[in-house]
């Protein structure tokens, strides 16, 4: 492998398919706060739902952006439903940027069921992308990372709709188990692990009474913003962050 500068720490990043979305505020904090970024996103996702995909390719308009803050960055278009491809993201991101400090996930499947009208397939597909890619994620991070001392990072998003939800809330409770398990079991290895769960974000799938009742349930009184996840997780990357390990942290307004 030929030598990459390691003078900006990699930090890999899933699930940045929409510019409005958490991910893409979140790459665009990490970019400007002095990191390299290699992102993934999946098209076949974004078609599915009701918002379908953005006009601008992301490896073009995110990918631009890194590069105008300062980052070098790399786009991966990435079906998670494959367990080949966590092993495929850390090889692209180690050959084109260097080795991985910090893995962010924000990738997910989330299409509503309830307890009655869930279907095998959704089920399955939920578990695939939302626990299985996640652990296989995860897991990868631990197998290669290298240092520096002390400053591995794992942050996963999660969240608590389940009633209405069940296939999107039962399976992110796995991932929150599953991180979890990695602040224990990786922290002889200089990586901390920690789940934020950011409440309802406005990234455009709110209807206008739905924007209405979280404002109006959230002491503070607005709704939650990319940019307030992305505060957080630029903190818990950097060396401040670094002896919080372990926790499922709510960074929603007081919802």
């Amino acid at each position: 492998m030929p030598a990459v500068s390691r003078s900006r720490p990699v930090a890999l990043l899933t699930g940045a398919g929409r510019e409005r979305g958490i991910a893409a505020g979140v790459a665009r904090k990490l970019a400007a706060e002095g990191w390299d970024v290699a992102f993934s996103y999946w098209r076949g996702y974004e078609d599915r739902m009701p918002w379908g995909r953005d006009a601008a390719d992301p490896a073009t308009a995110l990918g631009d952006r890194l590069r105008e803050l300062g980052a070098r960055a790399l786009a991966l278009e990435a079906d998670l439903t494959d367990p080949e491809v966590p092993a495929r993201l850390f090889d692209a991101a180690e050959r084109e940027l260097g080795p991985v400090q910090a893995l962010v996930m924000l990738h997910c499947e989330s299409v509503g069921s309830d307890l009655l009208g869930t279907s095998v397939e959704s089920f399955d597909r939920h578990f695939a992308v939302n626990a299985r890619a996640t652990w296989l994620l995860v897991r990868e991070f631990g197998l290669r990372f290298d240092g520096p001392a002390d400053r591995g990072r794992i942050v996963a998003f999660t969240s608590d709709h389940t009633v209405g939800n069940l296939p999107y809330g039962a399976s992110k409770g796995a991932l929150d188990r599953i991180v979890q398990a990695a602040a224990k079991e990786f922290a002889g290895r200089g990586i901390t692990a920690n789940v934020v769960n950011p409440g309802p974000v406005d990234t455009g799938w709110m209807s206008e009474s739905q924007r209405a009742d979280v404002t109006r349930w959230t002491p503070l009184g607005r709704l939650g913003t990319p940019e307030d996840a992305a505060h957080l997780v630029a903190f818990l990357l950097s060396a401040e962050g670094g002896w919080i390990n372990g926790q499922l942290l709510y960074s929603n307004g007081g919802l």
